[in-house]
C-alpha cells in the first residue's frame, strides 16, 4: 500500500506531496492541470525511463519519493536475494540530475532500475490508457483462474513437486553427459593404450637400439681400429703387453732391495692383467661386430615406431613412454559405470511424471469449472459499464510438456462489438475497452488474488450517467478490499472517494506550476458540482452534488 508521494522539480511541478487513503483516492482537476503528470512521476519511481527534459528548473535535480507499507506483501525473500535491508515502511526514490543522469534508491540504498521495476511492480498496478496491462498477459490470466478455482494449495504442492522433477531431470542430463564424456574418454584411452600395447616399449629400449645401430653402422671402422689396437697391445714387436712384462721382470729382480718395490711389482702385475683383459674385450668386440643390413633394417623400423609414439605423447625417452602408459592404465581403471545411477534416476522421473500428470489433471479440471461462470460475470459487468455487446470467452488447451503450473494454456479471447470475431485481448481491445475490462476482471478476483495498489488513469473515458455511477460503485467496492487510486473526469466516480485531491495550475511570475489540494467536505461539494455543470456551478448542480455525496 502506498502512503505518500513526494514530487520535486518535475515537469510543471515545483514541489507537492500526496498522502493516499487506504481505500479509494480520487484525483480530479481541469484538463492540462497536471493530473497525469502525477502518474508520470509515479512511473519514474516504478523504473520508467527518464531524462533531464522533465526537469522544472533545469539547474536543479528532480526527486520523486514514494513511501509504502509492505508488511503484507511477502517481500522478505526478494530483499534477501537482492541483498537489501527489509524495512517497513519502504521508501523508493528516483533522482534525475541536470545532466540527465538518473539514480534509484531503495531505503537509501542505490539499486539498478531492474530492481526498482520488480519491486514497484509488486506494490503498484498502474493502468494508463494504451499502456500494457497484465490482464492480457497469459500468465496473469492463468493466475486469476487458479485464484478463482482456489487452486493455491494444490498448485503450491504441484509446483514444489515439479521443482524436484526439474532438479532430477537436470541431474539425469548431467549424469548422461558425464557418461557420454566418460565413454568418449575411455574409448580414446583404450585406443591410445592399444597403440602402446602394439609397440610395447621396453626399459632403455630406444637408448640400447640407438647404440646397437651406431655400432652396426660403423662396424668396419670399429674392427679396423680395435684390430690395430689389439696388435699394439699384444702382437706387435713392441707390444704394450711385452713392454709391461719386461718392466715387471726388471722390478721383480730387485723387489727385495727396497721396501717400496714390492708394492710397485704388484701394481705391474695388476696392469698386465688389465691390459690382457682389455685386449680380450677388443678381440671379442671385433669378433661380434659384423655389418648386418637386415638387423639395421629391423632396428630402424623399431626405432621409427618408438619415435612416433614418443613424439605423439611428448615423452623425453623410453622411461617417459612407460610412465605415460602406466598413467593411462590407472586412469582407465578409475572410470566408473554410471548406468546404474542413471537408470535409478530415470525410474524416479517416470514415477514423478505420472504423479505430476495426475495433479495437473486435477488442476485443469478445477480450472475448467470456473471458465464459463467467470466469463458470464465479466460480460455482465461489461454490460453495466456500457459495453453491451462485448463478449469474452476463455480458451483452455492442454500442452504436451508439463510446466510449473501444470499443462494448461489459458487464453482470454475478446469480442468488443456485435459481430466481432474472438481474438486475444491485446489484439482487439482499445485503451478504454481494456481499462473497463481490467476493472471488471479485477473486481471479480479482488478477494481471490492478492492485488497491489490499483491505479487507474481516465478509466471513465467515454462514459457518463448511470454507467459512470456503476463504475464508481465498482471502484468503491474494490477499494473496500484493496487500495485504489483513480484520476477521473466523472462526478459519479469522484463522489466515491475516501480522499479527494484537486489538481490545479497556479500562475507565478515567470511560469505556471501545478498544485494539489486535499478537499474538505464543503470543497468536495463545490468540485463535484463544477464537474456536473461547469464553473461556477449552478444551484441545481450543487444540490445534485450533495445528493451524489449523500450529504
Amino acid at each position: 500500500m502506498i502512503h505518500s508521494l513526494l514530487v520535486k522539480n518535475y515537469a510543471i511541478i515545483e514541489e507537492l506531496k500526496l498522502e493516499f487513503s487506504e481505500g479509494l483516492t480520487i484525483i480530479t482537476g481541469e484538463t492540462g492541470a497536471g493530473k497525469s503528470i502525477l502518474l508520470g512521476a509515479l512511473g519514474l519511481v516504478m523504473g520508467r525511463r527518464a531524462d533531464n527534459k522533465s526537469l522544472f528548473l533545469k539547474d536543479k535535480k528532480c526527486v520523486i519519493e514514494a513511501e509504502f507499507e509492505i508488511e503484507r506483501y511477502d517481500l522478505e525473500e526478494f530483499f534477501k536475494e537482492e541483498e537489501l535491508d527489509f524495512e517497513n515502511p519502504l521508501i523508493l526514490r528516483r533522482e534525475i540530475s541536470p545532466n540527465g543522469k538518473s539514480r534509484a534508491f531503495v531505503n537509501d540504498t542505490p539499486v539498478n532500475l531492474k530492481v526498482l521495476q520488480l519491486l514497484s511492480g509488486a506494490l503498484l498496478d498502474l493502468h494508463q490508457q494504451f499502456d500494457t496491462m497484465d490482464v492480457h498477459q497469459v500468465s496473469f490470466q492463468l493466475r486469476m483462474i487458479d485464484a478463482l478455482a482456489r487452486n493455491q494449495k494444490l498448485l503450491k504442492a504441484y509446483t514444489a513437486k515439479f521443482k524436484n522433477y526439474q532438479i532430477l531431470k537436470s541431474e539425469l542430463t548431467e549424469l548422461e553427459e558425464k557418461q557420454q564424456r566418460s565413454t568418449r574418454e575411455m574409448e580414446f584411452l583404450q585406443f591410445q593404450l592399444a597403440e602402446f600395447e602394439e609397440t610395447d616399449p621396453q626399459p632403455q629400449e630406444i637408448e640400447l637400439l640407438e647404440g646397437e645401430r651406431k655400432a652396426l653402422t660403423n662396424s668396419e671402422e670399429i674392427k679396423r681400429s680395435l684390430g690395430a689396437a689389439y696388435n699394439l697391445m699384444i702382437d706387435d714387436e713392441h707390444a704394450v703387453l711385452g713392454t709391461i712384462e719386461n718392466l715387471a721382470y726388471q722390478i721383480n729382480q730387485i723387489r727385495n732391495l727396497h721396501p717400496a718395490l714390492e708394492k710397485l711389482n704388484e701394481r705391474f702385475e695388476t696392469v698386465k692383467v688389465e691390459v690382457e683383459d682389455i685386449a680380450a674385450s677388443f678381440e671379442k668386440i671385433v669378433a661380434s661386430t659384423n655389418h648386418d643390413p637386415e638387423r639395421l633394417e629391423v632396428i630402424a623400423s623399431r626405432l621409427d615406431a618408438l619415435f612416433k609414439l614418443q613424439h605423439k605423447h611428448r615423452a623425453q625417452n623410453t622411461q617417459g613412454l612407460i610412465e605415460i602408459r602406466s598413467k593411462m592404465q590407472s586412469e582407465l581403471s578409475g572410470f566408473g559405470d554410471l548406468q546404474a545411477e542413471i537408470d535409478e534416476i530415470h525410474g524416479r522421473l517416470i514415477e514423478l511424471e505420472k504423479d505430476l500428470s495426475k495433479e495437473a489433471k486435477v488442476l485443469s479440471d478445477r480450472r475448467k469449472k470456473q471458465l464459463n461462470p467467470f466469463a458470464k460475470k465479466v460480460m455482465g459487468m461489461l454490460k453495466q459499464l456500457g459495453m453491451e455487446y462485448a463478449q469474452i470467452k476463455i480458451d483452455q488447451k492442454s500442452v504436451d510438456q508439463l510446466n510449473n503450473t501444470g499443462n494448461d494454456l489459458i487464453t482470454f479471447l475478446f469480442a468488443p462489438n456485435k459481430g466481432s470475431q474472438f481474438s486475444p485481448i491485446k489484439e482487439v481491445a482499445s485503451g478504454g475497452e481494456l481499462s473497463r475490462l481490467t476493472l471488471a476482471i479485477k473486481s471479480l478476483v479482488a478477494d481471490a488474488i492478492p492485488l497491489p495498489t490499483l491505479i487507474f488513469d481516465e478509466i471513465d473515458t467515454g462514459i457518463s450517467g448511470d454507467v459512470a455511477l456503476k463504475m464508481g460503485n465498482i471502484l468503491h467496492d474494490i477499494a473496500d478490499r484493496h487500495q485504489v487510486v483513480s484520476i477521473t473526469h466523472t462526478p459519479q466516480i469522484a463522489v466515491q472517494a475516501d480522499r479527494h485531491y484537486f489538481v490545479y495550475k497556479q500562475p507565478e511570475k515567470n511560469s505556471t506550476i501545478t498544485k494539489v489540494k486535499l478537499l474538505d467536505a464543503k470543497e468536495r461539494i463545490e468540485e463535484v458540482a463544477t464537474m456536473l455543470s461547469g464553473s461556477p456551478p449552478s444551484a441545481s448542480a450543487i444540490q445534485n452534488a450533495k445528493e451524489l455525496l449523500g450529504v
